[in-house]
Parts: C-alpha cells; sequence; structure tokens
C-alpha cells in the first residue's frame, strides 16, 4: 500500500507542479472577459469565413483560426484561447519532467522540478506572452513530449504502438502554427537520429515527415489555393533589421538570447529585463543550465538537444549582425515565404528541451555537496526570483478585457447580411482606451461570419512594413481619397466599420461616409451600408482547403485517442494483481 501511495504521489506531484506555476503566470487572464493583447485576439465567436481558412491573405493563422472558429460553436471564444494558453505552458513544464525522467533519471524528481521550472519560469515565455503568441506557446509546450515521444520510439522498449500516436498528437497539436509545426518538426527529426535499440532510425524519421506533412496541409493548400503574394515593394533589408533579435541591457544580443530572451519589439519585455536587473537573471538561467552541463554532455540525447539549443542561439545572433541581415534579406527577396525566418528569436523555443535536461543535470552534479532535494529547492528558487514580474499575468498586463456592447451589435448586424467588410481608420493594430496601454490586432476580422480587408501593415518605430493586403490597400486608398459610395461599392465592399478612439489616418474618408446610410452609431463604432456584392473565394478552393484542414484534425483525434487508449491498455497490463495488492496490505 505504501508503495502505492508513494507511485501516485510521484504521478501527481510533477504534473500538479508544473499547473501550479502555469496558473501562477496566467492567474489574472482567468478572469471574465477575453485576451486581447498584441497579436492575441479573441472574441466570444469566430466563423470558418475564407480569412479563417487562409484564402484572403497568406495563411499564417491557419489551422489555429480553423480550431477556435469550430470549437467557439460550443464554448466561448474566450474561454478557448485561455484553455489553451493554460494548455501549452502546463504541457511544457510537464513535459520537461517527462523528458528528464527518461533522459537523466538519475537526477530524480528534483531535478525533474528544475527542467519543470526552467520550461515555464523564463524570458522567452513573457516575452511572446507579451507580443500575444499565445499558439506559438502552444507549440512551444509540445516540444519535450516530441523529444519524449520520439526517444522512447528509439528505445529498446520502443515496440509499442503508443509512441506513434503520441508522435502524431505533440506534432498535429504544435501544427495549430505553422512555426510551431517546424519547431516540433525539428526536434522530431533530430531525436530521430539518437542511438538505440527500438525502432529503426529511417523509420522513426519517415514518421515524423509523414505526420508533419499531414499537420501542414492547412497552410499549405491554402497558400496553393489563395490569392498569390503580390510583388512586395518595401525594403527587406528594412523589414529584416526591424525583426532582429535585440539586445538587452548589459547582456548584448548573444547573451539576450542564451538567456531565451532577445525579442525584436522591445515593448513586449517584462520591467525587469530592461533595466541591470536582466544580467542578475542571465546569470542564474544560464548558470543553472553551465552547473548541469558535465551531468548530460555524455547522454546521447541530451547531447543533441543541447547541440540543437547552440544552433538556435548561434544562428538568430548570426541574423541579427549587419551581414547576416544582409544575407537573410537576400534570401527573403528571392523567396519570400521565407519571411518566417525574419523573427529570429521566436526559433530559441527549440533551446529548451536542452536547457531543462541541462537543469535537471545540475542537480546531479551538486549531489556531492547538497541533497537532492535543497539543490532544486534552491535551483528553482533562482529561476525564479531573477524574473520574479513573470508572476500573475507579467505583473498584471497579461489580463482579459470586455468589449463595449456595439461590438456585439455590429457583429450581429454584419452577419444577418454578411458581405465583405473594409475598416476605417487605416491601419491594422489599434488602441483602443478599454483594452490598455498596448496595441492590439483588431477583433473585428474574427468576430464576424465575413471577410474584413486588413492591409497587414505594420508599423515599427516609425517604419512602415506592407503587409501583403493587396485589395485592402487599393481599397483603402479609395476611402483615404473620399471616393464616391458608388466607387467604392465597385470594389466589392458591402459593409464599412468605423472604429472611433484609435489612432489611424481617416484622410478625406469623411466625405464618403457622410454619403452612407448609417445602420448602427455609437461612441465606439459605426456600421454603414456600403452594398456591394463580391464573387469571392470559388466552391473547389474552399472544400479543398476544408478538407485539408479536417485532415490536420483527424491525425490531432487519432493521435490523442490512439495514444490514451494504447496507455490505458499498458497500464492495465502492468497493473498488479488483486492478491498483491491484498498482500501488501497484510
Amino acid at each position: 500500500m505504501r508503495l502505492l501511495c508513494s507511485r501516485w504521489a510521484h504521478a501527481t506531484a510533477l504534473p500538479g507542479y508544473a499547473l501550479g506555476l502555469a496558473l501562477l503566470v496566467l492567474a489574472p487572464a482567468l478572469g471574465p472577459g477575453y485576451l486581447l493583447l498584441r497579436d492575441a485576439v479573441s472574441t466570444p465567436r469566430s466563423y470558418l469565413s475564407d480569412s479563417a481558412l487562409g484564402l484572403m491573405a497568406p495563411p499564417r493563422a491557419t489551422p489555429q483560426d480553423f480550431a477556435v472558429a469550430l470549437t467557439s460553436h460550443l464554448i466561448d471564444g474566450g474561454v478557448v484561447v485561455k484553455a489553451l494558453l493554460v494548455l501549452g505552458l502546463w504541457l511544457a513544464g510537464w513535459g520537461a519532467t517527462r523528458l528528464a525522467a527518461g533522459v537523466v533519471p538519475d537526477a530524480g524528481m528534483g531535478g525533474q522540478f528544475v527542467a519543470a521550472t526552467l520550461a515555464i519560469w523564463n524570458p522567452y515565455v513573457a516575452e511572446r506572452l507579451l507580443q500575444g503568441h499565445w499558439s506559438l506557446l502552444l507549440g512551444y509546450g509540445c516540444l519535450p513530449w516530441t523529444a519524449a515521444t520520439m526517444l522512447a520510439l528509439r528505445s529498446a522498449d520502443g515496440s509499442g504502438r503508443a509512441p506513434f500516436f503520441g508522435l502524431a498528437l505533440w506534432i498535429g497539436l504544435a501544427g495549430l502554427t505553422p512555426t510551431g509545426l517546424m519547431l516540433a518538426a525539428a526536434v522530431a527529426l533530430l531525436c530521430a537520429t539518437v542511438p538505440g535499440g527500438g525502432q529503426p532510425r529511417w523509420l522513426c524519421a519517415a514518421a515524423a515527415l509523414a505526420v508533419a506533412v499531414v499537420a501542414a496541409l492547412p497552410w499549405l493548400t491554402a497558400s496553393a489555393l489563395g490569392p498569390s503574394a503580390p510583388a512586395q515593394d518595401w525594403s527587406a533589408a528594412a523589414a529584416v533589421a526591424a525583426f532582429a533579435a535585440r539586445a538587452e541591457p548589459g547582456l548584448g544580443t548573444l547573451g539576450s538570447l542564451a538567456n531565451l530572451g532577445g525579442i525584436w519589439n522591445a515593448e513586449a519585455v517584462p520591467t525587469s529585463r530592461t533595466t541591470f536587473f536582466a544580467v542578475g537573471g542571465a546569470v542564474a538561467l544560464v548558470g543553472v543550465v553551465g552547473i548541469g552541463l558535465p551531468a548530460v554532455l555524455r547522454r546521447p540525447a541530451a547531447l543533441r538537444l543541447l547541440v540543437l539549443a547552440a544552433v538556435s542561439l548561434l544562428v538568430p545572433a548570426a541574423l541579427a549582425t549587419r551581414p547576416g541581415m544582409d544575407v537573410l534579406s537576400a534570401v527573403v527577396q528571392a523567396a519570400p515565404g521565407l519571411g518566417v525566418l525574419r523573427d529570429g528569436q521566436k526559433w530559441v523555443a527549440l533551446a529548451m528541451p536542452g536547457y531543462a535536461l541541462a537543469g535537471a543535470g545540475a542537480v546531479v552534479t551538486l549531489r556531492r555537496g547538497l541533497r537532492p532535494a535543497v539543490s532544486a529547492a534552491a535551483l528553482s528558487a533562482a529561476l525564479i526570483l531573477t524574473l520574479p514580474d513573470l508572476a500573475y499575468g507579467v505583473w498584471g498586463q497579461v489580463k482579459p478585457v470586455r468589449y463595449p456592447p456595439g461590438w456585439a451589435a455590429v457583429a450581429a448586424a454584419i452577419d444577418r447580411q454578411p458581405g465583405l467588410v473594409a475598416v476605417l481608420p487605416a491601419g491594422t493594430m489599434r488602441r483602443f482606451s478599454w483594452s490598455g496601454p498596448a496595441p492590439v490586432l483588431d477583433p473585428l476580422p474574427r468576430w464576424v461570419h465575413a471577410d474584413v480587408l486588413s492591409t497587414g501593415d505594420l508599423t515599427i518605430s516609425g517604419l512602415t512594413i506592407r503587409g501583403e493586403g493587396g485589395r485592402a490597400r487599393a481599397v483603402q486608398t479609395l476611402l483615404l481619397a473620399g471616393s464616391s459610395p458608388a466607387a467604392v461599392a465597385r470594389a466589392g465592399v458591402a459593409w464599412l466599420v468605423v472604429e472611433s478612439g484609435t489612432p489611424g489616418d481617416m484622410g478625406r474618408a469623411p466625405r464618403t461616409l457622410d454619403a452612407l446610410p448609417v445602420v448602427y452609431r455609437d461612441a465606439d463604432l459605426a456600421l454603414l451600408r456600403v452594398g456591394g456584392e463580391t464573387a469571392g473565394i470559388s466552391a473547389g478552393r474552399r472544400r479543398a482547403t476544408v478538407t485539408a484542414h479536417l485532415a490536420w484534425l483527424a491525425l490531432l483525434a487519432g493521435g490523442a485517442a490512439g495514444l490514451a487508449v494504447s496507455t490505458w491498455r499498458m497500464r492495465a497490463r502492468r497493473a498488479p494483481h488483486p492478491q498483491q495488492v491484498l498482500t501488501s496490505l497484510r
């Protein structure tokens, strides 16, 4: 009985600790309201519009928007996004403990606690939270699980089906965003090369590639069937420089990246990272990793993940130099689809599995002088105390907002007669008085059952990086020039929404507005009827894209169901016989 209780405590303590840390980070965000912070947008309801399927603009948010649109039919969209964000951080910490248990078993529970702390409590999590990259953090949370699953396939006892189902689940879940899929696929392929007596390397690599291809079908199909990318007239060099990794006080670019920080947006950074206190945080995190290196470098799996960590730091640091930016600019000019490489700091997520293993190894290194429980507590405390403002929603910055009632009224009016929507003032980002000081993406495109025109333009430190919304830009030009309603209608626009109280260019648009009938108006919003019609996306292209999204969904559901059944059967075979339990009670 004592043995059973000990196993139960071990099985619940680690995931419970990871969940506790995740809730400590996200506590204010879990209150009533909707997450609306920079790139993070949640609304009560989303729809399977052509925009959500990635057919109106480059499919950067597929199949994320598809998944939220489906689930928001059953659960409030704000709850969906919050739940997935908690899930991402919880998986990061819990997965780090599972990975450490398999690769550094001699670190024990103490080492696994340190691994969980390092995976959740670091500048990467803080900065991506403030940037609003909730789906990227979900992919981040899948990385240690992907590594552990592939290592299980390569191990001598990896002959069952559970790891294959697990691979489909974790890579598919990370594939909620294209970047997450690429991160998970890279980890899986690297771990497929680890020596082992289980499934052959070629089979493991082939399985990872097959899963990744299916998970990529939504955005690959949308890219092929959506509008062709227009020729860009902005400077690729300027755009690359704007998104390059950034040096934090006292650390330099490489030091910031080694500390899992250095995001391009200086505003999406915890306050403690804007002063020389950041140096103390870097010393703590890199110090924990350095202490653990001697204990893990001779383990093949850990060595590969640490090499991946080094590459994920050195390459973005090199790309942030002038020669590196010149090279990346040339690459992006030649192949615009590789623009995903511009935000180099997000690839630092690849360092987390290796760092987590080194964190667990630190307990092994210190056990000659300290008991594992003491060293684990000290190391975890050092990681938390040197980034104190990650707690409570990055010191209250990550919190829900409440939409003014006019937003629901405007959405309902548009949904009764869906048609192409134009929005003023000009611009992609908004600053509403009710949403806080940080800029936010316009939430309207994710709230209505219609396609909303957006240029995708982004202004960084006075530099405007033009997006791919060519049609939206043409309509915007008409509106800012004060064109007649008939001219705007001929462009296919059915509705015009004016979002008051947010900065942006209105040009001569009031001339157009005065000539349009008003359907709804309050202090925040005005909805005007233009009456234009547009053919939209053909049914065949839409059907093909929906099928690709359903293939991803089937991969995810099949992986989850198969893993659950396989794990249950395996545990049932290993469960003690009732007679053994009775004997242990005597």
